[in-house]
C-alpha cells in the first residue's frame, strides 16, 4: 500500500456477540475527530441505559488513539477492541462495544473474547476503502493562460477540486501528499513546454502562483 493510502469506512455497521446471558453489541463508525467520538459515546449511553459498560476505542489516522474499560477489568475490554481495529489497518474510526450483563461472571479471558468478537463483527458488516491523504494546491493566474492552464491539468489527470474565476481568478487541487511535488513540477513542464529534468523547485511559470495548503 502507498504510504499515503488508509484504510477506512464512510458508513456505520453492527455486530453482536453473546455468551452466557449476557449481550455485546459493536458499533463500528467514521470519526473525524475525538469530538465526533465523544458524539456518538453519548448517543449510545442515552440509547442504552439500561447497559453495564459501554467499553471502546478509537483511531485517527494523525495519530492520536483511545482505549477504554469502561470498569471492566484492565485490558479485558479496549484492548481487544483496539486489537481489532489495528488488525483491519483502520483508521478514522470508533467503535464502542455495549454489553448488556447477563447475570453469569465471564472472566478475563472470556470478556477479552467477547469484546474482540463483538467488535470483529462490527468490522465484518462495514465496507472497508481505501483513501488517500491528499494536499491542497492553490493555483492562482490570469485569465491569459487559462485555457493553457486547463488543457495541461487535464493531460496531467489532476483533480481540481474547486474554481473561483472572479477578478483574480484561483483553482484548487487536491493531489495525493506523496505526489505533490512531482504535481508541480510537471505543471510547470506543460505550462512552459520544458522537460521535467529542466525545472527546479524555484521555477517560476509567468502569470501563475501556486501554494500548498497545510490542512
Amino acid at each position: 500500500m502507498m504510504a499515503d493510502a488508509y484504510k477506512t469506512i464512510d458508513l456505520a455497521s453492527e455486530g453482536e456477540y453473546k455468551d452466557r446471558g449476557s449481550k455485546f453489541i459493536g458499533y463500528l463508525f467514521p470519526i473525524q475527530s475525538e469530538e465526533d467520538f465523544k458524539i456518538r459515546m453519548s448517543e449510545l449511553k442515552t440509547a442504552h441505559l439500561k447497559a453495564r459498560h459501554h467499553c471502546s476505542a478509537f483511531r485517527l489516522k494523525e495519530g492520536l488513539s483511545r482505549a477504554s474499560d469502561d470498569g471492566e477489568p484492565s485490558g479485558s475490554a479496549g484492548k481487544p477492541i483496539m486489537n481489532q481495529l489495528l488488525s483491519a489497518e483502520l483508521v478514522d474510526v470508533g467503535c464502542i462495544v455495549v454489553r448488556y450483563f447477563g447475570g453469569t461472571k465471564l472472566g478475563v479471558s472470556g470478556l477479552i473474547n467477547a469484546y474482540k468478537t463483538a467488535a470483529k463483527l462490527s468490522i465484518e458488516q462495514a465496507s472497508i476503502e481505501t483513501k488517500y491523504s491528499v494536499k491542497k494546491v492553490i493555483l492562482e493566474f490570469d485569465y491569459a493562460i487559462m485555457g493553457t492552464l486547463m488543457d495541461s491539468l487535464k493531460y496531467l489527470e489532476l483533480k481540481i477540486a474547486s474554481k473561483d474565476l472572479v477578478a483574480q481568478p484561483s483553482l484548487t487541487l487536491e493531489i495525493k501528499e506523496s505526489e505533490v511535488e512531482a504535481a508541480i513540477i510537471s505543471i510547470k513542464a506543460k505550462l512552459l513546454n520544458r522537460a521535467i529534468t529542466d525545472i527546479e523547485e524555484d521555477t517560476e511559470v509567468p502569470n501563475l502562483s501556486m501554494a500548498i495548503v497545510d490542512e
